[in-house]
Formats: C-alpha cells, structure tokens, sequence
C-alpha cells in the first residue's frame, strides 16, 4: 500500500502479520503441544487425551525425545506468535523531494533498538536496483543504491512480486527520484 502527492511519496511495509505466519505459528503450536502431552501420557503411564494413545510408547526412549521435540515446538511456536504480536518488520519509506530527505523506518523486537529509522538525502541516491536470482525459487528484490552506504532493499525477498509488478514499482519510484534504473 502506498500514498502519493506531487512532492512525498509514502511506501508502508508489510511486518510479520501475515496469514502464513499465524498457519505456521497455530500449526506448529497444536503439532508441539501434541509431542508433549503423549511424552508426559507416556511418563504417566496414561492417556491425558482419548485420541492419543500412550500405552505403546515408552517413556525412557521415545517419550522424553517426544517431550522435549514438544518443548522445543512451544518455544518456537511462542517465537513466531511474538513477532506476530510485535509485528516486527512493518514500518515505513518516505521520499519527500521537497525536503530532499528519505526515511526508512521499521519496527523491531522489544528492546532499546525497537524502532529503527534510516534517513538519507535523495541527492545521494545513485539508482533503483532490481536483483533477479532465478533458480529453484525465484528471488525478485528492489534495491535503493545510495552513495557511501551501498545497497539498502526496500522490498522483502518473500514478497513474491511478477516481473510487471517489480518492473512497474521500479520505474515509477525511479520516475518519481528521477534516477536511473539498474537490473542485476
């Protein structure tokens, strides 16, 4: 989602609040409370939950790497719903022309570095930089080349852009800084 006027040109960014982390953290969550409960059924000696039989499991062996794949399940799966909660990486570009300034601002973990913010003058950006790598799985990121500092992206790399969307959202923020346009 961006906004535009003749002079500012604003770009929000997307954080972790995505609908793939919230499956993979919910998914993750059930799958690692299940390890743990037939880890801890089978250390009991009975069934916490009917549809998880425990009575074939033995604890000595099996049950305690099933416990503790749950354990290391939860601590992932708490992992993933804080950066959801924090929504770590959305933020913020802002070109102003008027002012001759950009600013990159993101959000990051709790702490005394939580909100990142970058600023750049325009006059010191070199060019637009499209990064295609295709193998496997294709990687299509937009760079911003500025003078001194080197390449700074402004696109994630799971953003999964076609080469018309990357292309167009290239030119019209190269168009808009008037600055060339690189492809590497």
């Amino acid at each position: 989602m961006s906004w535009r006027s003749e002079h500012i040109w604003i770009e929000l960014i997307a954080g972790s609040r995505k609908i793939s982390n919230f499956c993979w953290a919910f998914i993750l969550f059930l799958g690692s409370l299940g390890f743990l409960l037939v880890g801890t059924s089978s250390y009991l000696g009975r069934n916490l939950i009917s549809f998880f039989p425990s009575h074939p499991i033995i604890f000595f062996s099996q049950g305690i790497v099933m416990s503790f794949y749950g354990l290391a399940g939860l601590f992932i799966s708490s992992y993933l719903w804080c950066t959801i909660f924090w929504n770590v990486g959305s933020g913020y570009d802002r070109f102003d022309r008027k002012e001759g300034v950009m600013c990159i601002f993101r959000w990051g973990f709790p702490g005394k570095n939580r909100r990142i913010l970058r600023r750049f003058f325009i006059k010191d950006i070199q060019s637009i930089r499209i990064e295609v790598k295709e193998s496997i799985y294709v990687r299509r990121v937009l760079y911003i080349d500025i003078r001194g500092r080197g390449a700074i992206p402004l696109t994630r790399i799971d953003d999964n852009l076609t080469p018309r969307e990357i292309e167009q959202k290239a030119t019209e923020l190269a168009y808009f800084l008037r600055v060339p346009i690189e492809i590497f």
